[in-house]
């Protein structure tokens, strides 16, 4: 009950028998409206709109809601169920109606984003240097729930933690493995400066105990990404086989890696063992790790960075785990098989 309903009659006939609180309720019940834009509307100063307001405010009539400096007006939900207050918003109509007020109020509204327009319009060209915005991590937030499942994300060979900043926005829970201490020293510096605490760090190899316990607790990963590893590998298709291990039934790997090149300087000055691979080995390695290929695709070469491996084109297969799998199904490599027994032991024990 607003405090209208609970005001004496009287009261309420005293307060609405000024013209200018009529139409300024009349107003609020079309438009939520700041005192600046009622002043404009009403033809009065500002500080008079607060003065008409202030008693309608306090007999519950109007709401009022603040944004920054904006003071804005609405009429309050049930003032109109009082016929009293009924009757004053139909005089009050009439009277903007008559001075043409309540036809200007989609003038008032447009004009809001009238310093906008002119902001926009007048902006230079930009100079920010191609590639990913600063605020990329918002955007992923903001389409993370367009994914179907996203509890758990592995990022193995994450090297310095670049793809974490893509993952760690998406994913629940992120967990990324190196070998390298020196490199997840790099992860953690990386982390504390991008605030990424949903980030678990590894040391070691992809069959270490510790992380088959994360995976066997959580019943596999939902996305397994091996970014730029595979072609380090001593065996790419075990290595695809060990990533396979990790994921649960309805997963996917993601390998993203080279395609094939034949520039020998990346031997020596990136460490890498193998030029690249054609999609049909990508394929071949996926199926015999008992995947599902989904597609193969060419990365935009002005997506891949300003590295010394910007120049050889980059290409991405996913590769899904069949929905009828298990994560111990299929015989597992002898590495993969320890750390997994000693993950459940583990898991038993405790």
């Amino acid at each position: 009950m607003v405090a209208a309903e609970r005001a004496e009659r009287w009261e309420l006939y005293r307060l609405l028998a000024e013209p200018a609180r009529l139409r300024l309720l009349a107003l609020a019940a079309v438009e939520e409206l700041a005192v600046s834009e009622l002043a404009e509307l009403l033809g009065e100063s500002q500080p008079n709109v607060s003065r008409h307001a202030a008693p309608l405010r306090q007999a519950g009539l109007l709401s009022v809601r603040r944004q920054g400096t904006w003071t804005l007006m609405r009429l309050s939900d049930r003032a109109s169920s009082d016929p009293v207050v009924a009757d004053a918003l139909g005089a009050g109509r009439r009277l903007c109606e008559r001075d043409g007020t309540l036809e200007r109020i989609g003038d008032i509204v447009r004009a809001r984003d009238r310093s906008t327009r002119e902001f926009f319009a007048k902006a230079k060209a930009s100079t920010a240097p191609a590639g990913p915005p600063p605020e990329l991590g918002a955007y992923l937030v903001a389409m993370a729930g367009l994914l179907p499942s996203r509890r758990l994300a592995i990022d193995v060979g994450t090297g310095d933690g670049r793809s974490l900043e893509v993952l760690s926005p998406v994913f629940e829970q992120v967990v990324a493995v190196d070998r390298s201490e020196a490199q997840l020293a790099a992860c953690r510096e990386r982390m504390a400066q991008r605030g990424l605490t949903n980030v678990t760090l590894v040391q070691g190899e992809v069959s270490s105990p510790a992380l088959q316990r994360i995976v066997l607790d959580a019943s596999g990963a939902d996305v397994v990404l091996a970014a730029r590893v595979l072609h380090h590998a001593p065996r790419p298709g075990d290595m695809v086989r060990e990533l396979a291990e990790l994921v649960r039934p309805g997963g996917a790997v993601v390998v993203m890696d080279y395609e094939r090149h034949d520039d020998e300087s990346f031997r020596e000055q990136l460490a890498d063992l193998w030029l690249g691979f054609d999609a049909s080995e990508l394929t071949q390695y996926v199926r015999a790790a008992g995947l599902e290929p989904t597609s193969v695709q060419t990365i935009p070469a002005p997506w891949c960075g300003t590295g010394l491996d910007r120049h050889v084109p980059w290409h991405v297969m996913v590769a899904r785990r069949p929905a009828g799998a298990t994560i111990s199904a299929g015989p597992l490599s002898p590495t993969t098989a320890a750390a997994f027994r000693v993950a459940q032991q583990e898991k038993t024990e405790q």
